[in-house]
């Protein structure tokens, strides 16, 4: 019960253990086929180019920025926790002119702020967290979305604990980059990153491309100017577009397997319907809620701008955290997760995520919480965070 990874879905096991195919069998391009369709429901949007990248979330997020970031490009990144910093540390490494916004770990920010530190820095790019699961925040888009189109700047969004779980309208919202994660709502092992972006960041690799391969002519030169080469190989978005086209150009040798799984985790989201599943996980995450606030704890943050799929509790005072995380994994097999930099042993995260979304999980992590910090000596009604949680369930 972390805000990832989480269970692997039972039907994406499954399909783990399909006989392996060559990466050009037509039953293969066939899947393929089906993956990118897919994606493009899931993140709702009518973008030609939605597939995965072969390695974890990070691979997505880098594939993304590496390709769209050249050496000295503004770059502006509202940092909200700390995935916020990770997006900053891998467009440091390509060169960019990096811009920082930063509220307090626990808030977000209010667009208006964002979009006026646009308009000061005049960037070429602004990347931005949609769900920080390091504070169970999330962050509004829209507005920040609109105005960056309106002032022709490419908007990225790490959609990574979001997709699946909660609502991303990738074009309702001007979303240039979208990238999303399987471990987290999508229930599926960690191992590839399911992507989107539109013609506006396809037109800048384009010319990247050009420059790269010596084949741009001196007119097409003038018009992309000094445009750098993609450094990585093999997160060249332009290299793996090809790959992904129906040209199938050999890029690298594809994670058979992974995109088995993935396959059917998004066919599982499918058949759920979208509404659904963004419904249900918010019906899990209120039965969790109402069962903390029966055991007397605190919720962390603000309930205006909560994750759906991450509830964070403050650490009663006294208490220490990771003992009783320990006695939960040793004496229950429930895992609950920590946090990091300034958050660390101050609050725990419980992920309500996917396939580990549902009642009985539920019900057994606040069971197996109240009877480990009812050993640490922590005073609480007993029995009532069970009953809250049972008491909302039977509501319906």
């Amino acid at each position: 019960m972390t805000p990832g990874p989480v269970e692997v879905d039972p039907r994406v096991l499954r399909a783990l253990s399909t006989p392996i195919l060559g990466q050009f069998d037509p039953a293969f391009t066939s899947i393929m086929n089906d993956v990118m369709r897919m994606i493009q429901q899931v993140f709702q949007t009518k973008n030609q180019w939605a597939y995965p990248v072969d390695g974890t979330s990070r691979s997505g997020l880098e594939a993304v920025l590496a390709s769209v970031i050249e050496p000295g490009d503004k770059v502006l990144i509202p940092i909200y926790g700390r995935f916020g910093h990770l997006l900053t540390e891998i467009s440091e490494r390509y060169g960019a002119e990096i811009h920082l916004l930063q509220c307090k770990w626990g808030e977000v920010f209010d667009p208006e702020v964002i979009i006026a530190e646009m308009k000061r820095v005049r960037p070429k790019v602004v990347a931005l967290v949609h769900g920080e699961t390091s504070t169970g925040c999330m962050q509004p888009l829209e507005e920040v979305g609109k105005a960056c189109r309106e002032q022709d700047i490419l908007f990225i969004v790490d959609a990574v604990a979001t997709i699946g779980g909660a609502n991303v309208q990738t074009d309702n919202w001007y979303i240039d980059a979208v990238i999303g994660g399987n471990q987290k709502c999508l229930s599926v092992p960690s191992g590839n990153a399911p992507i989107t972006y539109n013609d506006r960041v396809e037109k800048v690799l384009t010319a990247r491309k050009k420059v790269e391969r010596g084949i741009a002519t001196e007119v097409e030169l003038a018009e992309i100017k000094a445009h750098a080469p993609i450094r990585s190989n093999y997160l060249d978005l332009a290299q793996l577009q090809d790959y992904w086209s129906p040209r199938r150009l050999n890029h690298h040798t594809e994670a058979t397997t992974m995109l088995y799984a993935l396959h059917e985790g998004l066919r599982i989201v499918l058949e759920e319907g979208l509404e659904n599943r963004f419904a249900r996980h918010q019906y899990h995450e209120q039965a969790l809620i109402e069962g903390i606030k029966g055991m007397g704890l605190e919720l962390f943050g603000d309930k205006r701008w909560k994750l759906p799929t991450v509830t964070c509790i403050n650490v009663p005072e006294g208490i220490d955290a990771e003992s009783v995380r320990s006695m939960m994994l040793e004496q229950f097999g429930v895992e609950i997760a920590s946090s990091f930099g300034p958050l660390h042993g101050k609050i725990w995260r419980i992920g309500t995520m996917g396939y580990s979304c549902r009642k009985e999980n539920v019900l057994f992590v606040l069971a197996s919480l109240e009877a480990c910090l009812i050993r640490h000596g922590v005073k609480l009604p007993a029995g009532q965070a069970l009953q809250a949680a049972l008491n909302f369930y039977s509501r319906g």
